[in-house]
């Protein structure tokens, strides 16, 4: 403490009680006898000017009365802020993930959980969520951790009709694997928690779902929807074709059958007809067993005979009963022969030698080849044209129409094969659905130029209104 004069006391103390004698200090009352000697003795050495002590002060005071000066606050505040990181004033607060939500993941046969929910303000790359899982009594693990400016609903791959929240709003997919076993009907219980650099945390309150195989995939609603529609164009093109005649462009090869028949039948010679390589689950063989009987009935109403070679039981038995058929429609049962379909073998190269062989001793006036076929079509064709005959075939094999092309002297390509039948017979119900097919395959590329052009537009210019057209021509599962 430091020590004073007698004066300098004596100015000080009467400076002392005239402001203990002010309006404001008889204002709060009450206070007690105050301790002058001590109160001076804080004052340090002062001086006397004008009856009024200016007093010294010492050196708690004066950082007290320095540290309480505006400017000096403002100062400090400034300093404060330089030297404080930047990412640090910016970072706003961690508050747990809204609004979650767990489900059973939609559309699928079980096994699989989805969790959604609401997008935050803290969302980038330095937030990171962890989702949590666990079963029964057993300690939640983490499962999964990804930033929190991913895993958006609008990037799962469903439709816009199918999907389980906003565009905006996080989802994860919990499936079996990679240490996870989902069972069905069990309660599994999540929880989504934010972090930051693994120090600071706040997490949301669990959230319950139970796995379950569903009854419909609402995934593929567009291609119910296609369905309907065809379905419709089908029976509208049937209906017109029972009204009236419905054009079908001409197709040389089916033209030709009549005049092969009637050329075997002046000849004497019998036909020659081949259902290809293929079983009965191809529709290729379908096709051809479907054009044996047409053939059949003509040749049976010319009464020629008719060679039908299997390679296949199944097939035989099939060809039998159409071409008995055929010449009951024909008014002709008696003129049937059992035996013209038979059996050789199963054996691709032994079955072709066998025909090779059979066309060279019966030498038929027409060859027909109908079906799939592989590397046995030339050496069957080249034979078939030595022995000066009519070769008529029809085949989707691609691999092979250029060996049917240049042996045959008609070939059906393609789908000509399927539409033979009705241009053969000319019923409405064949002729309805030839014609709602080429109606669907319009349809078709209509969809596939106007949706390349839609998502042409949608690369451009980066709009996410296209994705209401692309994802109703999507084959989505």
């Amino acid at each position: 403490m430091s020590s004073l004069s007698k004066d300098d006391w004596r100015v000080a103390e009467n400076d002392l009680e005239r402001r203990e004698k002010s309006p404001s200090r008889r204002a709060q009352g009450g206070a007690g006898e105050i301790d002058k000697r001590a109160r001076l003795g804080g004052l340090g050495v002062g001086r006397v000017k004008n009856n009024y002590a200016s007093p010294s002060l010492g050196p708690a005071a004066l950082l007290d009365r320095f540290l309480s000066s505006t400017l000096v606050q403002a100062t400090l505040a400034l300093a404060l802020l330089a030297f404080t990181p930047l990412n640090a004033i910016a970072e706003p607060t961690l508050t747990p993930p809204g609004n979650v939500r767990a489900f059973d993941a939609p559309s699928d046969a079980g096994g699989a959980l989805s969790i959604v929910w609401s997008p935050a303000s803290y969302d980038g790359p330095d937030v990171r969520y962890q989702v949590s899982m666990a079963t029964g009594t057993e300690h939640p693990r983490v499962i999964a951790e990804f930033p929190s400016n991913s895993h958006y609903v609008r990037d799962a791959k469903q439709p816009w009709w199918a999907r389980p929240g906003k565009a905006d709003d996080h989802y994860y997919a919990v499936k079996s694997g990679k240490g996870i076993e989902l069972q069905n009907e069990t309660l599994y219980s999540f929880t989504v928690a934010a972090v930051r650099n693994k120090a600071h945390s706040a997490a949301a309150l669990p959230v319950t779902a139970i796995p379950g195989p569903n009854w419909v995939n609402w995934n593929q609603m567009n291609n119910l929807l296609i369905v309907l529609v065809f379905g419709a164009v089908v029976v509208g093109s049937i209906q017109t074709a029972k009204r009236r005649e419905i054009f079908l462009r001409r197709i040389a090869g089916l033209d030709a059958v009549d005049e092969a028949i009637g050329r075997a039948t002046e000849l004497g010679k019998p036909i020659l007809y081949l259902t290809g390589a293929g079983d009965m689950s191809e529709p290729s063989t379908l096709a051809a067993a479907v054009i044996l009987g047409r053939v059949a009935k003509r040749v049976a109403a010319y009464e020629t005979d008719l060679l039908v070679p299997h390679r296949d039981p199944i097939v035989m038995a099939v060809c039998q009963e159409i071409t008995k058929q055929a010449y009951l429609e024909a008014g002709k049962p008696d003129a049937f022969k059992e035996d013209c379909n038979f059996f050789i073998t199963t054996d691709q190269f032994s079955y072709t030698a066998a025909v090779d062989g059979l066309m060279l001793r019966k030498q038929p006036a027409a060859n027909f080849f109908m079906g799939s076929y592989f590397a046995e079509a030339l050496l069957l064709t080249e034979t078939g044209a030595s022995t000066g005959a009519i070769q008529i075939a029809g085949t989707d094999s691609d691999h092979q129409l250029p060996f049917f092309v240049t042996t045959c002297d008609y070939t059906l390509i393609g789908e000509e094969l399927y539409a033979a039948s009705a241009y053969l017979s000319r019923e409405p119900v064949q002729v309805g659905t030839l014609r709602g097919q080429d109606i669907g395959k319009i349809i078709i590329m209509t969809a596939i130029g106007v949706g390349t052009l839609v998502a042409t537009v949608a690369v451009m210019f980066h709009a996410e209104w296209p994705t209401l057209v692309l994802d109703l021509l999507k084959d989505l599962k």
